[in-house]
């Protein structure tokens, strides 16, 4: 591929990271200090102390947190059983991503946290990893890898890419950079229409695939060990999960809760908020409405009294939703816009939903239209939706779609295998 034009924006940014490289130690040092960075994994933020590279083709994604990077896994599975020979190195920017990753980890696979963007950290980090090709997912770009990358005569392609009108408008005012980045990969796949639009008016003349999200073809999440444990608990009780929540669904959650538990005492939320640091917040919220709580964080299994169990850690959700029949998923009752529908899914779990989910607007669309999750708008159609008698169907329903989604993932592992030095 010709060598893309490098227009005065991008030339800017880039002049920028040489200017910022001498204080990027002392960024990743004041982060580390204040608990924002891995305890033991911090110096890999300045490409310092990396894990051996694999022999043979390695393919390097990236994704910026936890939802995206869990959301590879079904592709790295595709890719792995097309290429046996193959390895893989995911990163990722947020902490939380790394940890949980490293739980559901397939196979031949290295996690990383990826470097900040400074030339001595992209050399270093691209020197040691030797990359066959450079895979970015959703809507993280680091311009200075990016380049860097494509230097080096590195295939690069975009996949699962989403960008709604409000991401649109803010990158719109930088056009000639995004443009000057996008022309630089060999492939991009977006996941809806929309977001196709959005990067064809950033940089015209782009081409870009419409692909369906890799989110409806994830691989199920982990298990935990300890399920016979939680299981044999739970005898008796009639658990529901609240996924991934903010304060927004923690209080429609919470008064749907208060009554299911004063009518019926075998009623028990599962509640997982998307931040575990907000248990003693979401413990004061369960004391106003009056319910008792315990704190899975701290080892506590929920008594017979217990109303709420407080699911205060990371990497777990494959526990709650083999344990839940039912799950409303978090950050559709505020600004948020909504989270992955498709783990609970992937586990059994029926889906129910608030109003606000415009960042999987096309997945929720698709699900609805199959009659596979449920809107809930406020705690009354909560509740009703909690006691539904078609639980199962929409369940089964929503699984049909999953099933379906993995042909799309064979389609869009042979085009990237394309992309790869034969």
């Amino acid at each position: 591929m010709a060598e893309s034009p490098t227009g005065p924006l991008l030339r800017l940014y880039l002049a920028a990271t040489h200017a910022l490289g001498l204080r990027a130690w002392k960024h990743i040092e004041s982060r580390r200090k204040r608990g924002k960075e891995h305890a033991d994994r911090w110096r890999e933020k300045g490409a310092n102390q990396m894990a051996p590279r694999p022999e043979g083709p390695l393919i390097w994604m990236h994704a910026v947190g936890l939802g995206e990077v869990l959301a590879l896994r079904g592709l790295i599975e595709a890719l792995a059983e097309a290429r046996p020979d193959l390895h893989f190195l995911v990163t990722s920017s947020a902490r939380a991503s790394g940890e949980v990753f490293d739980r559901n980890r397939p196979p031949r696979t290295i996690h990383q946290y990826l470097p900040l963007d400074v030339p001595v950290f992209r050399k270093r980090f691209l020197d040691h990893w030797r990359p066959d090709l450079a895979v970015w997912a959703e809507q993280d770009l680091w311009p200075g890898f990016v380049v860097e990358t494509a230097r080096r005569g590195i295939p690069l392609a975009m996949i699962n890419a989403r960008m709604n009108a409000r991401s649109y408008a803010s990158r719109r005012k930088a056009r000639p950079l995004y443009a000057d980045l996008y022309r630089r990969f060999a492939y991009i796949a977006a996941q809806d229409d929309a977001t196709a639009d959005h990067l064809r008016a950033l940089a015209p003349g782009l081409v870009v695939a419409v692909t369906r999200s890799l989110k409806a073809a994830c691989a199920p999440l982990a298990d935990s060990p300890d399920r016979p444990v939680v299981e044999a608990q739970l005898t008796g009780r009639r658990p529901w999960c609240a996924a991934s929540t903010h304060a927004e669904d923690e209080r429609v959650a919470l008064a749907v809760q208060a009554r299911r538990f004063a009518a019926d005492p075998a009623s028990l939320l599962i509640l997982a908020p998307r931040l575990p640091t907000r248990a003693r917040e979401i413990a004061l919220d369960c004391e106003a409405h009056g319910l008792t709580y315990a704190f899975r964080s701290e080892g506590q299994l929920p008594a017979p009294a217990t109303a709420v169990w407080i699911a205060d850690t990371f990497g777990e959700m494959g526990l709650w939703y083999r344990l839940c029949p039912v799950s409303l998923i978090g950050g559709s009752f505020g600004p948020v816009q909504g989270h992955n529908p498709w783990e609970a899914v992937r586990l059994g779990s029926a889906v129910l939903h608030g109003p606000e989910t415009a960042n999987f607007a096309a997945d929720y669309a698709q699900l609805e239209s199959a009659g596979a999750t449920r809107l809930v708008t406020d705690a009354a159609t909560l509740e009703t939706a909690l006691d539904a008698a078609d639980l199962r169907d929409i369940a089964a329903r929503a699984s049909a779609l999953q099933e379906s989604a993995a042909g799309g993932i064979i389609t869009l592992s042979d085009r990237l295998l394309d992309l790869m030095p034969r």
